[in-house]
């Protein structure tokens, strides 16, 4: 703990720090600001479903509980890690956002509407479906945000990546099975969020060569 306490102050007095995480928080909050309205945008503006096919040979599974709280505990392990070390805050920070940025961009491009689904009888309520869009379908962000995460703490650890790209892939499959994504919103988001990260290197290369320092 005191270890900790003293990498905290040793960020914390270093002017360009503090400037840097402020950044990335503002960043991420008006991120997921141009998110939710572009979420409404795609939403209101819902076009028709189109056949896909991985969807229209598998049937609808009850995943509401896991597409819910996977992500939760998903993001309480990312910030457990992070919070370890704290100079490695501003890059995950940004990072993320600019991920919420450029998926709310792709958003408001193509209006395809929900695939048909139906609610296996006795199991699903559907109840996770009415806290969430209908049509911000492309790119996966449940594919996606943790194939970013992969990527960037597998240059820390070998196991962070395996561990994080599993979960991915989980989510990749849970999207699919409970008829949430397109398959190719899935198969797209490896490599739209592979740019990202690259484009995140190069943007945020202070806060990157501080993350592996």
């Amino acid at each position: 703990m005191k270890s900790i306490i003293n990498k905290y102050r040793e960020c914390f007095t270093n002017k360009g720090f503090i400037i840097s995480i402020v950044a990335g928080m503002v960043f991420l909050l008006g991120a997921y600001v141009l998110n939710y309205y572009t979420s409404i945008f795609a939403t209101d503006h819902a076009g028709n479903q189109v056949t896909d096919l991985v969807l229209s040979n598998i049937p609808t599974f009850d995943v509401d509980q896991i597409f819910i709280y996977g992500p939760m505990v998903l993001w309480i392990f990312i910030a457990t890690i992070t919070l370890r070390e704290p100079k490695r805050i501003p890059f995950i920070l940004k990072s993320v956002a600019l991920f919420v940025v450029i998926r709310a961009l792709f958003t408001t491009l193509t209006h395809l509407g929900p695939y048909p689904y139906e609610i296996p009888g006795g199991y699903a309520t559907g109840w996770a479906r009415s806290l969430t869009f209908a049509s911000d379908l492309f790119f996966s962000g449940h594919t996606g945000l943790p194939f970013l995460i992969a990527l960037i703490y597998g240059r820390v650890h070998r196991l962070y990546y395996f561990i994080f790209f599993g979960v991915s892939a989980f989510f990749g499959t849970i999207v699919l099975l409970g008829h949430y994504h397109y398959s190719i919103d899935v198969a797209a988001a490896f490599f739209i969020t592979y740019s990202i990260y690259v484009i995140a290197t190069k943007w945020f290369r202070p806060d990157m060569v501080r993350f592996y320092g």
